[in-house]
């Protein structure tokens, strides 16, 4: 069962048993692929690109609960949290800062790459979809400035 078709399967579910939170959040998901796959020209997307959405989506809403927060809206910083949670049973589990640097060291320690950019493309390639970004970045910067000489 495709990615897609799992999300159809749990909204089916989430109608039958009237779960209006977890049903709004697969009917927005549904409807972020929709519109990707019209992006694409009508192409039907493969779970990985279906992943990549919902890896967006699931962007959207930590930056929205932390704009929340910020802004003195606990309540909706909340629910904003809850449709991540519900967002993140679809996506696979994202590697620790440690275990990211670890990666890191790995990828990069065979190169000879010394220089951010190159450093960052070689181990997002192997990264993406597994860690957050910015954990990868920092990992790349301590790994470039000599962090990595004890390993």
């Amino acid at each position: 069962m495709s990615l897609k078709e799992q999300l159809s399967a749990d909204l089916k579910s989430a109608m039958k048993n009237a779960r209006t939170e977890e049903m709004g959040v697969l009917r927005m998901a549904l409807s972020a692929i929709h519109n990707k796959e019209i992006e694409k020209k009508g192409m039907v997307l493969d779970d990985e690109a279906t992943q990549a959405v919902l890896m967006g989506e699931a962007k959207k809403r930590k930056e929205a609960a932390l704009a929340f927060e910020n802004g003195g809206r606990p309540e909706l910083a909340a629910k904003e949290l809850s449709e991540l949670a519900l967002l993140q049973k679809y996506l696979p589990q994202e590697l620790t800062s440690d275990k990211v640097e670890q990666e890191v060291a790995r990828i990069l320690g065979a190169g000879t790459i010394s220089e951010f950019g190159p450093a960052m493309k070689a181990a997002m390639t192997v990264l993406r979809g597994r860690a957050d970004a910015n954990f990868v970045q920092a990992a790349v910067k301590k790994f470039l400035a000599g962090g990595h000489e004890s390993r």
